[in-house]
């Protein structure tokens, strides 16, 4: 029997260090036809945050510190197909649920959700953004003229407001897994914006995700990643093996190296989690499924939506044979 333990930062295993993170579907294939044409708007609400440079002035520094500003980012979650069209698909294939709706989309970053969310039929969509990507999400909604439906409000969710005349939201969207489910995730935001805004009957898409582990072989890995630094061009280094082996990897594993069962360490509902929920210690057994070496942990999660009318959501087991991403894992220090 072991522990994981998770303060929000950095999940921790005893004698662990590795994981992995990919996006994998549940639900079938999408219908690509369903993407073309409708209308959405986009207009600043002052806020209460410092006022940032624009993208033309930031510099190498600036971007450091407000990573979500490189387009590289945005450009790897919109390649992620599965991910990217599990979302278009909880919206666009449940129109009943989006019809005449305001929509509040937690950390836009270029919009797409949003636009998957005026192509379902939402009357009015508020799309908040904290870092500068919110410059080009302008310029990209008014390209597919969905500046009528969609606002864009640029600021941190805890410090901003809604637009005049709007105190309330039916549907929260948000694209706010972390590696390893909660690493640098902004489940926290999206709890407080469902405190602040959300209605008594309100959506929130997902609203799901479960947290698992299973163990595997990996000696190459291993040997790659940790065991190379015992002989580096002919140095010892390996005091930085002991400090490697401590920090979690993000990786593809392949779903032929799984040795064990799966097991359960973590369930969100994402209408009832609260942030004193996301500090916390589990339990786990997993049970090997044949003869051979255990040389990490790897930790994957689940998301759906299961409000809409069929099952939807995807994974990033690594017992899925579509890998698209990385999944998070840990090595260990015993084997």
């Amino acid at each position: 029997m072991c522990e994981m333990e998770c303060d929000n930062s950095v999940p921790q295993l005893k004698n662990l260090s590795k994981i992995e993170r990919v996006s994998n579907t549940v639900n079938g294939i999408p219908d690509e036809s369903e993407l073309m044409g409708s209308k959405v708007s986009t207009e600043d609400t002052p806020t209460s945050s410092d006022e940032k440079l624009s993208a033309a002035e930031m510099t190498s520094k600036d971007y450091y510190f407000d990573s979500y500003a490189h387009f590289g980012i945005h450009e790897e979650m919109l390649k992620d197909e599965v991910r990217t069209v599990t979302y278009r698909n909880s919206m666009i294939h449940n129109k009943h649920l989006f019809r005449g709706k305001v929509v509040l989309d937690v950390g836009c970053g270029t919009g797409i959700l949003s636009m998957f969310a005026v192509k379902a039929g939402a009357a009015k969509v508020i799309g908040i953004e904290c870092s500068s990507i919110i410059e080009h999400s302008r310029k990209i909604i008014e390209a597919n003229n969905m500046d009528d439906k969609i606002i864009l409000v640029k600021g941190k969710v805890e410090e901003v407001e809604l637009p005049e005349g709007i105190d309330k939201v039916d549907i929260i969207i948000s694209e706010w897994m972390g590696y390893c489910l909660f690493y640098e995730s902004m489940l926290n935001t999206v709890i407080f914006a469902r405190d602040k805004w959300l209605k008594p009957d309100g959506l929130i898409f997902p609203d799901r995700a479960t947290l698992y582990v299973c163990a595997i072989e990996d000696r190459q890995y291993k040997d790659d990643k940790i065991n190379w630094w015992d002989s580096v061009y002919g140095f010892d280094m390996s005091c930085i093996r002991k400090v490697a082996i401590q920090e979690p990897l993000v990786d593809v594993v392949d779903h032929k190296q799984v040795v064990t069962n799966s097991c359960l360490v973590k369930e969100v509902d994402m209408y009832t989690v609260k942030v004193d929920d996301l500090a916390f210690t589990a339990p786990f057994h997993l049970q090997c499924r044949r003869n051979d070496y255990v040389q990490a942990i790897v930790a994957f999660f689940n998301i759906e939506f299961t409000k809409c009318h069929k099952r939807t959501g995807f994974s990033t087991a690594p017992m899925l044979t579509i890998h698209i991403g990385s999944r998070l894992y840990f090595i260990l220090t015993t084997v």
